[in-house]
């Protein structure tokens, strides 16, 4: 089938890229002409392992292609996918649609037959059907049909996630929307991925449920964490007595820093706009959005613990600022609360992190950019590990802790434990959801 992508960020591009593989012709657009430029290269301009050889593999066997010119892009296409921004709009907690809007009205207005018009970007309820009178507005003269496909995309994880579906969810009302859709998914169901479908806004819904309800998990976990501290607990034993348990499961119950990223943030605040719009306010969302603050914040006043009261004068080390490994994103990151409150506090911040120096040099001025762990510990006063990269997971503990001004560890990802830290000479140690 050909299909063009309008919009090549992270959901975008993967899903493009990923429907080339599954051998539909794919048209990528974009305004960003640098992003071209790179994309056309075969350069990835996000991380996100194995998308540049499966990028590359598809251009050069001409499924793939990348374009600014979305008149030409969706001319013949059978689908044409949005798949722009919905960031958090200023001042209020809604998802900003004004991209969505925008590219509905300029596909409309290029397109010359009957095609299928589908959401893939995160958004509220019934913003298919608004997508559907507009376009509807601007071509009366022809039969358009909509389709909600959310993603459910993990960074780092995207492709095997994308090829690999827990459940492929479609909303749409049309037989030929539903035919469509079928079509471009029939390599997936061919291998029996699970195939949800249904109506636009329970399409819609379910991005948001689904969300909000994983976010929920962390949240209880965190807040669990810090009662388990008080109380002399180990969250992880709780973690893994309660995981076992089929019906809760062991995944996002790991205590941490908080949630970060391009999804939990901006989904669960919608969703707690989208209640309060409708009289049903969701409480539960809107405690994990607090507790999830919350927790950022607990963990500075962790360090400043470990600092002996101030962060005046001391070097710091940071290991890690993206808001989890195998990424390069730092949207909402831990690392975006918890770093400046070290400067602020008057601290040297030394960071190293595999993949977070290009958005972090401009989202963390004022601190110093080290190649790897060891650089970032010598002559240091605390070294706090904010992302559990690989790389991280298996540090010479010795070797950091001779290197150090004073070997004090915050290990906010419970990678080792205090016994062995204490080993390895560390003089203070604290973790979360552990007895300090």
């Amino acid at each position: 089938m050909r299909i063009a992508m309008i919009g090549t960020g992270y959901v975008g591009l993967v899903s493009g890229v990923c429907f080339s593989d599954f051998g539909h012709q794919v048209v990528c657009v974009d305004k960003d002409q640098r992003k071209l430029e790179r994309l056309r290269a075969g350069e990835v301009p996000i991380f996100e392992p194995g998308l540049d050889t499966l990028m590359a593999r598809n251009i050069a066997d001409g499924r793939l292609s990348f374009t600014d010119d979305l008149a030409a892009a969706v001319d013949g296409a059978e689908a044409v996918f949005i798949a722009v921004g919905t960031p958090t709009r200023r001042g209020d907690g809604h998802a900003d649609l004004s991209y969505v809007y925008a590219a509905a009205e300029e596909i409309a207005a290029a397109l010359t037959r009957p095609t299928v018009v589908v959401t893939k970007s995160t958004v509220p309820v019934g913003t298919n059907r608004e997508v559907l009178r507009r376009i509807r507005a601007v071509r009366p003269d022809l039969v358009i049909d909509v389709a909600s496909n959310p993603e459910f995309l993990r960074e780092g994880a995207a492709i095997d996630d994308f090829m690999r579906p827990d459940r492929v969810v479609i909303g749409a009302e049309t037989e030929r929307a539903r035919k469509v859709m079928a079509e471009i998914y029939r390599p997936l169901s061919l291998r029996d991925f699970p195939m949800v479908q249904t109506d636009l806004e329970s399409a819609e819904m379910t991005k948001y449920a689904a969300n909000a309800f994983l976010a929920t998990k962390i949240s209880f976990i965190n807040e669990i964490a810090a009662l388990c501290e008080r109380v002399g607990a180990d969250v992880k034993a709780v973690a893994r007595g309660m995981g076992l348990d089929k019906r809760i499961g062991d995944k996002f119950l790991h205590a941490g820093p908080g949630y970060g990223g391009s999804c939990f943030p901006k989904d669960t605040m919608a969703l707690a706009r989208i209640g309060q719009d409708h009289s049903v306010p969701q409480r539960i969302t809107e405690t994990v959005i607090a507790v999830n603050d919350h927790t950022k914040r607990r963990m500075i006043d962790k360090l400043i613990d470990l600092c002996d009261g101030s962060f005046n004068g001391k070097r710091i080390a940071v290991l890690g600022v993206t808001f989890k490994p195998n990424t390069d994103d730092m949207r909402e990151a831990p690392a975006l609360t918890i770093v400046p409150a070290l400067i602020g506090g008057g601290a040297e911040v030394r960071v190293t992190d595999p993949q977070g120096q290009r958005e972090g040099e401009h989202l963390l001025p004022g601190v110093r950019w080290m190649a790897n762990a060891y650089d970032a510990a010598d002559g240091a006063d605390l070294l706090v590990i904010l992302t559990e990269w690989n790389e991280f997971r298996a540090l010479d503990l010795g070797r950091l802790a001779r290197s150090m001004n004073r070997a004090a560890l915050a290990d906010l990802r419970n990678i080792y434990d205090r016994q062995m830290a204490e080993r390895s000479g560390f003089v203070a140690y604290d973790s979360v959801g552990r007895e300090a």
